[in-house]
This record gives structure tokens, sequence and C-alpha cells, in this order.
């Protein structure tokens, strides 16, 4: 039975967080957040299944592009091996610098930079969105003449690295901070000190920040997140906040120049105002009240449940049909979904939970062989809640929350 070995990052991602929690406890380092942790594992289930589902794709586009456009017919070896890695984290270091100079590149990456807190979950906050646009960057690398099987393995070994610099509780590391990219250099671009901003691009070299004038060390503590702060668990809205605003804003520009200037130029063209305006019509509003217990027990459990079925999905993904993909992938894009606006207490998270029965019942559906008995269970469930929708809408929500007159 062939196994995908890409399926056990998720574990991995576990252990590391939780001896990092237990370092930092031991430590009485206050790094974590429960509901922001939440929400950043959340952005990280997402981008791993559908790093999974497009893996094929994006090996099929540097093939296609070596194997048509390719100027050298490169072979591997180890001074190869050397080259790609070098070019990879160079290529790396001007997809990172652009994406935080210009807005339609930094629309994919800004979610990558809204957690407040600095953990191994913030290493998570990767979008399908930026894999793609990287994707159109690393291209080079095929044209150049590199193999796609080359090209696929660096960029695993390339895309592991950066996982252990998004912590707190390693300190400066001597030597190593010469010449690569470490925790305490991460820091720094993670934060939204002024000293700090637009600093530290580098991957896994240093040096090119060294190179191009854009190194900065560690020694004012840095306070972390976005130099706005976005102030919201909202799986959406943290996705698609800066598009809206960059929209606004482009909206507001009289000309095709400035509008062409404010797409392709730096976020500090982005009106300031513009976040508050979004906001009011998306209904997006920070909540003060703190979550009852057993919600975020709830929000909690979903969140390990989804870690779970990730692992055996990842693990078993060559064995599911077109169908399965796709019920999966909805009943995850609603469970983060929900887990978000349960945390912000939206009223419409019934909603969600009406669409994700849906998912089972067609998996029931689907996956089951005496389709009569369970077509009959389904279709007499889904008549009785939308005969009662509202009657068991407000019975859900006055056991989630307490429901406002």
């Amino acid at each position: 039975m062939k196994l995908n070995i890409l399926a056990f990052a998720v574990p991995l991602f576990v252990v590391f967080m939780l001896l990092e929690y237990y370092v930092a406890r031991r430590r009485k380092m206050q790094l974590f957040d429960l509901h922001t942790s939440i929400a950043n594992v959340s952005i990280g289930i997402m981008e791993r299944l559908t790093d999974v589902l497009t893996a094929g794709t994006f090996y099929f586009v540097y093939d296609y592009l070596q194997k048509n456009f390719g100027i050298f017919d490169i072979k591997p070896g180890v001074a190869v091996w050397i080259l790609l890695l070098l070019g990879t984290d160079f290529i790396w270091y001007w997809y990172h610098r652009l994406a935080h100079e210009m807005n339609v590149f930094w629309a994919v990456h800004v979610v990558h930079h809204q957690s407040e807190d600095f953990n191994y979950t913030v290493s998570a906050r990767i979008t399908l969105f930026q894999a793609i646009v990287r994707t159109g960057f690393w291209c080079v690398l095929p044209i150049i003449g590199f193999p796609a099987p080359m090209i696929t393995v660096m960029l695993l070994i390339h895309g592991l690295y950066p996982f252990f610099v998004h912590t707190q509780v390693i300190g400066k590391l001597g030597i190593l901070e010469y010449f690569l990219v470490t925790p305490s250099h991460h820091r720094v671009h993670h934060a939204c000190n002024d000293q700090y901003l637009d600093k530290n691009y580098g991957d896994v070299l240093i040096i090119w920040d060294k190179l191009f004038g854009t190194f900065e060390k560690e020694d004012e503590k840095p306070v972390y997140g976005l130099t706005k702060q976005l102030h919201t668990y909202s799986f959406l809205w943290q996705h698609f906040h800066f598009l809206v605003e960059l929209w606004l804003t482009v909206k507001q520009q009289k000309t095709f120049k400035d509008k062409f200037k404010v797409v392709f130029g730096s976020p500090n063209l982005i009106d300031p105002e513009v976040r508050g305006k979004a906001e009011i019509i998306f209904g997006i509003e920070e909540h003060h009240e703190p979550l009852q217990q057993r919600l975020s027990n709830y929000v909690v459990w979903q969140v390990i449940v989804m870690l779970v079925a990730l692992f055996a999905f990842i693990l078993f993904e060559h064995q599911f049909g077109y169908s399965a993909k796709f019920l999966f992938t909805s009943f995850t894009i609603l469970t983060l979904i929900n887990c978000g606006a349960i945390m912000e207490q939206k009223q419409w998270i019934f909603a969600v939970e009406f669409l994700r029965m849906l998912v089972v019942g067609s998996a029931l559906w689907l996956f089951n062989a005496d389709y009569h008995i369970v077509t009959f269970f389904i279709v007499t469930a889904l008549l009785l809640l939308v005969l009662f929708y509202r009657t068991v809408e407000e019975r859900y929500l006055s056991v989630v929350y307490t429901v406002k007159e």
C-alpha cells in the first residue's frame, strides 16, 4: 500500500507545538492565546489540504516548462543541488520582499502576519493563494533547466526549515546568526515595531538581506502582528479583508494611472480609513465578551478532529475519488468557518452547521450500499429541519450563546 509521507507533517507539527508550549510554561512565558492559536491552526489545516490537492498541478507546471522551455538540460549532482538551494532561496527572498512592497502580492501574504502571537502555530498561516503566487516565481527554475523532480524535492526541504524559526523559546544562535535565518532574525520580520518593518526577508539564508540592505538584528523587544491589528478570528475575513480594502482604495482613485499605482504600489498607499469602512460593510466587529468554556472546548475538539481527519486524508488521499475529496474539502472549509464564527459569537453559525449536516448526509448517501434506507432518513431529517428551521435555530443558539433580544 502506497503511503503519502507528507501526511506525517501534521503530527510532527503538533508534537513541536506541544513541546514549545511545554518549554514556554516551564519558563513562564506567555506565548499562546487559545483562540489566536486556533485561528492560526485553522488556516494551516486549509493550506495543508489544498496543498495536497494542488501539488500535482504545480509539479505538472514545472515539468511542462522544463521540457518545453528549459534553457539547459540540467542533471542531478552534488554541485547542482547546492546551486538549486541557492537559486530557490534567492527567488524566495525576492518573492518575499515584493510580497511586502506590492499590494497585489501583500494581499495573499498578509495572512501570515496577522497573528499577534508568535509561536509555531504562526508557521501554519499560509494560504493557497500565496502558494500559487510563489509557484509563479519559482517557475524561473524549470525555465533555467532544473527538472521538476529536483525542484519538488528542494521545495519540500526548503519549506520545512522556516517552521523552526517561528518561535520565541530559542534565543540567538551564535555564529549561525551570520549566515542562516534564525528565530531571532524571523522575530524581527514578524514584528510591527517601526525599526523592524520590512526587514529580514530570507527563508533559509540571511545573506540576501545583508547583501541587499534589508537586514536588522533583534535588539528592541518585538511586538507582533500588523501595524493596524485585525482583531478578529473570522476564518474568511482573515483571508479576504485586504482584498476588500484594496478594492475600496482602488475605487477611490479617479484615473487609471492612480488605480494601477495602488494595485502595484506599497501597502502604505492604502487609505487607513478603508479598514473601518470594509468592516461596516461586512458586519465585522471585535467581540469583547469572553467565550464560555464549553464553547472553547467545542471549538478545540473540532480542530483536534480536523487535524486527525487531515492526517488520515493525506495519508490515503490517493485512494479517494473526486466526490470524496470534494465532500471532505467542503466539510473542512465549513468547519473552519464554524470555528471562527463561534469565537466571534456570530448568530449565523447555525446556517453553517446546517450546511455541514448536508455534507455529512451527502457522504452517507454516497458511500452507503443501502441507498433506500439512508435516503429515507436523510430526506426525513432535512424535511423536518426545513419545516422547523427557525425553532431549531433558536434552540441551537440558546445552547451555544445567550441569544440577544
